[in-house]
């Protein structure tokens, strides 16, 4: 079997996917007019969700999917187009960078298994896990 182009990986593609989300998140924010500080304040508050670890792996798994699937900034997004809230959609744009910086570093969405398990494969030493 022959290993696919670098371009059409998967794994690449997710990667290069992150990019196009981080930056779109920080024109979006350019444009939402609000104070840098908020984006810098905020861009980790997305990692919060880690704290579902100290219960269970898989309510770890849980919370941080939520913190961190696609879903949760879109919805926002289109709450705050349909408010007409800058203040929305700064936010929805802070917590897509945010998605997009996880997904370029390789931290994908997580399995109730354990923090390394991701849908991008396996980070840390556990490489061969999938």
């Amino acid at each position: 079997m022959s290993k696919p182009q670098r371009w059409t990986n998967p794994t690449a593609l997710q990667r290069l996917e992150g990019l196009v989300f981080l930056v779109a998140g920080i024109w979006v924010f350019a444009e939402s007019g609000e104070t840098w500080w908020l984006f810098g304040l905020l861009l980790l508050a997305p990692d919060l969700s880690m704290l579902g670890y100290l219960y269970t792996p898989s309510m770890g798994a849980s919370a941080y999917n939520v913190g961190h699937a696609l879903i949760g900034p879109a919805l926002l997004f289109a709450w705050g187009a349909i408010a007409d809230s800058s203040l929305l959609i700064a936010l929805a744009a802070v917590w897509l960078a945010h998605v997009g910086v996880d997904r370029l570093a390789g931290y994908g969405l997580k399995y109730s298994d354990g923090f390394v398990h991701t849908h991008l494969g396996t980070i840390g030493p556990d490489r061969n896990y999938r």
